[in-house]
């Protein structure tokens, strides 16, 4: 085995970190990408469900952290994103942009679904607004940066894929 694939994949999924916590609020849009979904779908794939599970639940209580009011959601959505994703990696996850576009959109928007729908702060029409306005058009947002990441980090993703 390689060292230099975990390696890398470390440097990779610390930058969306970064990112996450760095660019995210400088940005500022209603329609925010989501680098932590990025990174979870990325590591889902190269390891067995129930470590994508534990990745997606320790990604959710960093994301939670902050906002101790809606505590457990982000580690509900991520978790249940993480273990389906690694699940179904071998139908899904190919080298196809598109495809890793469609992967990121849906991850993206099933996140929010649940996270909105476990939270509970958002209620009636402004939840719909929510859920079919607001969610499909960050998850657009975030598949158009997944892409675009794709192919900034493909040198440094190219020795990590398995």
């Amino acid at each position: 085995m390689n060292l230099w694939r975990p390696i890398r994949f470390a440097i990779a999924f610390a930058i969306l970190i970064v990112l996450h916590y760095t660019l995210r609020p400088l940005l500022g849009w209603r329609a925010e990408m989501d680098f932590l979904v990025i990174a979870l779908l990325l590591a889902a794939v190269r390891v067995r469900p129930g470590g994508a599970a534990a990745i997606g639940f320790a990604l959710g209580l960093l994301s939670d952290a902050p906002t101790p009011e809606a505590m457990g959601s982000a580690a509900l959505a991520l978790t249940a994103i993480g273990f389906a994703a690694s699940w179904m990696k071998a139908a899904f996850f190919a080298d196809n942009l598109a495809l890793n576009g469609f992967f990121f959109f849906l991850g993206k928007w099933v996140f929010d679904v649940v996270y909105l729908l476990t939270e509970r702060r958002v209620q009636g029409t402004a939840l719909v607004m929510e859920l079919l306005v607001w969610s499909p058009l960050a998850a657009a947002v975030t598949a158009m940066a997944g892409i675009a990441l794709l192919l900034i980090m493909r040198p440094l993703l190219a020795e990590a894929v398995g």
